[in-house]
């Protein structure tokens, strides 16, 4: 469920695809069953489009892993997390619009 610009990571590659990256990184926590997260996806990958080279993105589906949305403490999705230097920079919890997410990455990007 990933578009081009978009990766699918697990708890396994998480520390050093987004908490090691020198770029700053937006991760969408997801699932398979869930709908905001399906209506999300074609948004995310516009903003991983827009943002190619400034800014990675990554899908983690919450199912098949545990470990990390538990550490930071996902409890409702889609939940975005926007890292940078490995810490938490912004968070995005629901279906939101995409100038919302784009406010938030500016933000980070500034």
């Amino acid at each position: 469920m990933a578009g081009q610009f978009v990766t699918n990571i697990n708890d396994a590659s998480f520390e050093k695809e987004v908490l090691q990256s020198d770029q700053p990184v937006l991760v969408d926590f997801w699932a398979a069953w869930c709908g905001p997260c399906r209506a999300l996806a074609p948004i995310v990958d516009e903003i991983a489009n827009s943002y190619q080279g400034k800014l990675k993105v990554m899908k983690m589906d919450v199912d098949a892993n545990t470990a990390t949305p538990a550490r930071y403490g996902i409890r409702g999705i889609p939940a975005l997390l926007i890292f940078k230097g490995g810490q938490v920079a912004e968070q995005i919890v629901g279906y939101v619009p995409k100038d919302t997410i784009d406010k938030s990455v500016l933000k980070v990007l500034a």
